[in-house]
């Protein structure tokens, strides 16, 4: 059995795992590479024949662990992609924005559609246009949690809740190989205990190697105040002692759902007098139907909550905005209001809009709820710019700019460890590190080697027998 790290090597975009087993090859995850500017187009560069893969294993939606298939299939994958039936639909929601926002760049820098032989013509083409988005759907094969599925007579896949989004696995596997009954789990993104809406994560069955993330090593989410409580205080000063308005990016997916029920059980509850809120992301919309359509996966408390108060993701105040126009609408409201809208690191999306017209407001507030990749326009202002460009536009910061990681939805340094600890310690052999900043992996693979664990933080494209 052979593992190959070819994406997220010490980085966090871009996951993309080969396992091989005997000459039967399995890749986990075929996510968009975006970091530290590299070129879009520079992902259909796989480092080995797309049609050599026989299937997919996909962990969950995320683009930085979905947004290359289109690419793979486009380039001669022919095999199927195996996932939960929630990452399923919200993976195609997510490959569809995709190919509006390669639209939007391709045409921004004078790109066409032409293609000739499968290349692009020019830099400003797009990765991969909806027909992939859809040739992609058609090969989606949805399996359960916890229901072992035989993708071969010598492989086994189970896919086990671990939070961090709706229908969100990690992908376990039990292998034939020549003879000898060996395992290996790919942890997908971990998420964590309490987490609004979404259920914990479910510890790992006993394997022998593990392939983990590693976004949170080294670091520790604030402990003393809910998710409730720093809300609230935010909300507080920014909507109601200075009459402003807060401007949170996120994610159309899965940190939006849970924002907004955070609201609601804020403003149902009198916990502060009504303040207007609108999500301003067609994609948000859409996915909180799937969320809907699932709703027997969100977590017990939000279950309760339906049952007594009714839809966790509507409430008075509460406006999902649809159109353009209406998107543009917003920057004349002149009352407090709380505006929800992606893209959460703002690269791309209506967030931008909202920037554009605010990053020079006083009386604005800009809350970060969550991680900002190098080189994002969101970590720009995190660092503290005091100038940035937006819309061909260099501006001044003069909003107030604020972050909690009470809504992120990654496990932190201890939940890792956690992760890893429930596992065997007698049967884990090796734990191979990915998915994280090259400080944060050796932090944490400082503390799994004191507590006696073989840790490898591998290097893009390097091959190793287990």
């Amino acid at each position: 059995m052979k593992l190959t790290i070819h994406g997220a090597a010490r980085q966090v975009t871009g996951s993309m795992h080969l396992l091989e087993v005997g000459q039967y090859k399995i890749l986990v995850d075929c996510g968009l590479d975006y970091e530290k500017d590299r070129s879009i187009i520079s992902n259909e560069n796989f480092p080995f024949r797309p049609e050599d893969i026989d299937v997919v294993v996909l962990t969950h939606a995320h683009i930085d662990h979905s947004g290359n298939l289109p690419t793979l299939i486009r380039l001669g994958f022919e095999g199927q992609i195996l996932c939960t039936p929630p990452t399923a639909d919200l993976t195609e929601l997510l490959l569809l924005d995709s190919v509006n926002i390669f639209m939007r760049k391709a045409a921004s820098k004078g790109g066409h559609h032409k293609r000739g032989r499968g290349k692009f013509n020019t830099h400003a083409q797009p990765l991969y246009m909806q027909k992939h988005v859809m040739d992609t759907v058609e090969r989606f094969v949805t399996i359960g949690f916890n229901k072992p599925f035989r993708i071969t007579g010598d492989i086994e896949l189970t896919f086990v809740p671990v939070g961090h989004l709706l229908g969100a696995a990690a992908a376990v596997f039990k292998v034939n190989d020549k003879g000898e009954e060996k395992s290996i789990a790919f942890t997908g993104d971990i998420g964590r205990k309490n987490y609004p809406v979404l259920n914990d994560p479910q510890p790992l069955p006993p394997v022998d190697f593990l392939v983990s993330e590693a976004t949170y090593g080294g670091r520790y989410h604030s402990k003393d105040k809910s998710v409730e409580q720093t809300l609230i205080e935010v909300i507080e000063k920014a909507c109601i002692k200075e009459q402003g308005r807060l401007i949170i990016p996120a994610f159309s997916i899965g940190r939006t759902q849970s924002l907004v029920y955070t609201l609601n059980k804020i403003f149902s509850t009198g916990l502060l007098p009504p303040v207007k809120v609108f999500v301003d992301s067609p994609m948000a919309t859409q996915a909180t139907e799937v969320f809907r359509k699932y709703h027997n996966q969100v977590n017990q408390e939000a279950q309760e909550f339906y049952q007594k108060r009714g839809d966790e993701f509507e409430f008075d105040n509460l406006t999902y905005v649809e159109t353009l126009k209406d998107s543009r609408q917003i920057s004349n409201y002149w009352e407090p209001c709380i505006i929800i809208s992606s893209a959460g690191m703002l690269e791309g999306g209506r967030i931008q809009d909202h920037l554009f017209y605010n990053i020079q407001n006083y009386y604005a507030t800009i809350l970060f709820i969550g991680y900002c990749a190098k080189g994002t326009l969101g970590h720009r202002l995190l660092r503290g710019d005091s100038i940035v460009h937006i819309k061909d536009r260099e501006l001044a910061v003069y909003a107030t700019i604020k972050q909690t990681d009470v809504l992120s939805a990654h496990g932190d340094h201890d939940d890792l460890m956690n992760t890893v600890k429930a596992i065997d310690k007698a049967k884990l052999k090796h734990i191979f590190l990915v998915h994280g900043e090259g400080e944060s992996m050796q932090l944490l693979a400082n503390d799994l080697e004191k507590e006696g664990y073989g840790v490898t933080l591998p290097e893009k494209g390097v091959s190793y027998i287990i």
